[in-house]
């Protein structure tokens, strides 16, 4: 059995998104319940994440966005411009948090403290672009990590591997003229936020350097699978990634309320042997998760079981 860390804090629930909103702290609530009552918790290697510099934020996002991010919980405003990205006071200092348990979880894959390790974090942060926040996210907690072990352990590949079921259009328009970091995505499309078409595969020096799959509405394991087999590992045999970070949405679940895809548990963990193959390969198995959308309450806490399994069981 290999070391898993889980990454989390009771903060991240005090990030209050008011009644009735998707992203709502219910959502770790009943994830922390589901581990400790299947006896999974005891397994894992649980720690805290520290809060990330202010600093660390402005690698992928404007000062000014920053700024704003800050200036609004600070006000008590309530949401961000696009009214479903919702704040409260905390929220500022709690994505910070967020970012922070990417680092964290970075520096024991690297020190050897863990094999691997899953962030349970909100908000969520891949529909975050670098001037805005969108999509019920307010940084990008995936591409922050990616520049934070690339700066800290001197990285020059890392891939991110997004399978929320809506495409993040905040890592790719960031990530967009770097070929220092793939994205791959795999997504509902059409779909929130409408981005993603396979004809989106970077810009400038970024070429060739984005993989979007899109799938149709009914999508399932099979057609997940297939694409990871036929299209994402050729893909990572020829970029060699020394760092595995998984955008890990379980927004595609078939109970989801958000989306039209039919991906089970067991897909989720067969989705995970394939981002561990690819880590075994050509990272020396060092991979993160990191939490993004999933609101199917149930769905959500037996997929992202099956998913810590995995990373425990899989060689």
């Amino acid at each position: 059995m290999k070391t898993v860390s889980l990454i989390g804090h009771p903060d991240y629930q005090a990030h209050d998104t008011g009644p009735g909103h998707p992203e709502r702290p219910d959502r770790l609530r009943a994830l922390h319940k589901h581990l400790s009552e299947t006896g999974l918790e005891s397994d894992l290697l649980l720690a805290e994440p520290i809060h990330a510099d202010e600093s660390w934020l402005t690698r992928a996002h404007a000062v000014a966005h920053v700024k704003n991010v800050k200036t609004r919980c600070s006000q008590g405003v309530p949401s961000m411009e696009d009214y479903e990205t919702m704040l409260s006071r905390r929220s500022f200092d709690i994505a910070r948090l967020a970012v922070g348990a990417t680092f964290t979880a970075t520096d024991q894959v690297f020190s050897g403290e863990s094999d691997r390790a899953f962030c349970a974090v909100r908000p969520p942060g891949h529909h975050a672009e670098h001037s805005r926040a969108m999509g019920f996210c307010l940084f990008n907690n995936v591409v922050i990590a990616a520049r934070y072990a690339q700066e800290t352990h001197g990285l020059e590949r890392v891939l991110i591997l997004d399978w929320d079921v809506h495409h993040g259009n905040g890592s790719q328009h960031i990530l967009d003229d770097d070929p220092s970091v793939f994205y791959f995505s795999i997504h509902q499309y059409p779909h929130y936020p409408g981005t993603g078409a396979r004809e989106e595969k970077g810009h400038g020096e970024g070429v060739g350097a984005t993989l979007n799959a899109p799938v149709i509405g009914g999508s399932g394991d099979d057609e997940y699978l297939r694409i990871f087999d036929e299209e994402l590992l050729p893909a990572m045999d020829a970029f060699k990634p020394q760092f595995v970070i998984v955008s890990a949405g379980f927004d595609a679940h078939v109970n989801d309320p958000l989306s039209a895809t039919r991906v089970t548990e067991d897909g989720f963990a067969r989705m995970t042997e394939r981002a561990l193959s690819i880590a075994s390969d050509h990272a020396d198995g060092r991979l993160i998760s990191v939490l993004e959308g999933g609101y199917d309450l149930e769905g959500l806490s037996l997929s992202v079981e099956a998913h810590l399994r995995t990373l425990l069981d899989a060689d």
